[in-house]
């Protein structure tokens, strides 16, 4: 998991207030495509996915204001990761095309645990659900 938080940390990096406003013009049509996702191998990664594109919305919409920064950047660039078709391991590859996704979603989840934890509490979501199997 290190080398996949370091990446996390240096995409994260290049996320710009620019970025994130073309992320959440785009974050309605991503979330549509993300519940098509068909990866039983990953279960919550669906749920996981519109967890962090709802942290963001509120976030940017002014609805959560208490998501740091480092959070925030973090989200989006596992948002436009797991929207990208080919990256690591292509999308369309059976059974572990939706490894890496899953990876780099479930790093910024761990990462930044302590805020996306408050998030849910003060939006009615289980923590539990979002970061582990039911």
């Amino acid at each position: 998991m290190p080398e996949i938080a370091e990446y996390v940390n240096h995409g994260a990096r290049f996320i710009t207030p620019a970025v994130v406003e073309k992320v959440l013009r785009k974050l309605p049509l991503w979330k549509a495509e993300f519940t098509q996702i068909a990866a039983p191998k990953y279960p919550h990664l669906v749920d996981q996915l519109e967890f962090l594109a709802n942290a963001v919305e509120d976030f940017a919409e002014g609805a959560y204001k208490d998501l740091p920064y480092s959070a925030l950047t973090a989200a989006v660039f596992a948002l436009t990761y797991a929207h990208k078709k080919v990256d690591i391991i292509p999308d369309y590859i059976n059974e572990t095309g939706r490894a890496d996704d899953s990876s780099v979603v479930r790093a910024v989840l761990i990462m930044h645990e302590k805020a996306f934890a408050r998030y849910a509490t003060a939006n009615g979501f289980e923590w539990s659900r979002i970061t582990s199997r039911p």
